[in-house]
């Protein structure tokens, strides 16, 4: 760990202690790059390297930085309910093994929401955060919602969640979060399954989507046709290749943008700051904000 990322870490935690701000939220881009502001920052899984991430405790850790934007993970339980976790088994952030030890592989699909209640998802990560829980979609909403941040959402492996997009849509309509404002300003849906986004966009053409991926550039226009956004991995991207999902336009009629992951250190944030990206998303935001604001 370098010692930058210590020293943001440190301040991070004293932050959270207090419940208080570093800084304010910081400007949103326009339908063009806007070089004097940078790009937008996205909290990688909440502040991910700054508490447990897809936790209210990474949310708030977020929010204490500073950062608007959020990004979680999104999958079912055995009984239905949107549950926010990364992977889809429950062994690498919870105690799962030590709780039900005779339920391998321990797959998310293979618990119900009561039983994911009962594990530590923050132990792991460290002592301070002992006895975190695994969130529900709907109160990573609520703390979203108190904080006044705003949400990438991933439809976390959607193969194994058939009508996952409709059970997402169902809840974010409930808590509010499919009203005009917050589909405008406030939520973008993306998944690494292109055929997920193509529904989301069926089902609500109003809602901003976001493909997961580095399509070829001849596939870039069929993507267009029902995604606003092209995401991809930062090891992937050069300027031309920004710059060619740039000059399409999306369902909305706006150019796409490009939102990309995961960038760690101020030198490859500011790499992908130059070749003309909209969005980096970050386990270390703060250092990210730093490096190309």
């Amino acid at each position: 760990m370098s010692v930058r990322i210590a020293t943001a870490t440190t301040a991070a935690a004293a932050v959270l202690g207090v419940g208080g701000l570093l800084n304010p939220a910081q400007p949103q881009t326009a339908d063009a790059p806007d070089r004097r502001t940078g790009p937008v920052v996205v909290a990688h899984r909440g502040a991910s390297g700054y508490a447990p991430e897809n936790t209210l405790a990474a949310v708030d850790a977020a929010k204490a930085l500073g950062i608007d934007w959020v990004e979680n993970d999104v999958q079912r339980t055995k009984d239905g309910v949107l549950v926010v976790v990364h992977d889809t088994d429950l062994k690498r952030t919870t105690d799962v093994e030590e709780v039900f030890p005779d339920r391998a592989p321990w797959a998310v699909k293979d618990f119900t929401a009561a039983e994911i209640a009962q594990l530590d998802a923050g132990s792991w990560f460290g002592e301070r955060f002992a006895e975190t829980r695994v969130p529900t979609l709907t109160q990573f909403l609520h703390r979203l919602d108190r904080n006044r941040q705003k949400l990438l959402l991933e439809i976390k492996s959607p193969a194994s969640y058939p009508g996952i997009e409709r059970d997402i849509l169902r809840v974010l309509r409930k808590e509010g979060w499919l009203g005009p404002s917050h589909v405008r300003n406030r939520l973008v849906i993306q998944s690494f399954g292109a055929d997920s986004i193509k529904e989301v966009h069926a089902l609500r053409p109003d809602v901003t989507t976001g493909f997961l991926g580095t399509p070829e550039v001849t596939d870039l226009p069929s993507y267009a046709a029902f995604t606003d956004q092209i995401n991809p991995s930062y090891t992937t991207i050069g300027a031309d290749y920004v710059a060619a999902v740039q000059r399409l336009k999306g369902p909305h009629g706006k150019r796409l943008r490009v939102n990309t992951w995961t960038v760690d250190s101020a030198a490859d944030a500011a790499k992908v700051h130059a070749y003309g990206v909209d969005g980096i998303i970050s386990n270390h935001p703060d250092v990210v904000r730093d490096a190309t604001h």
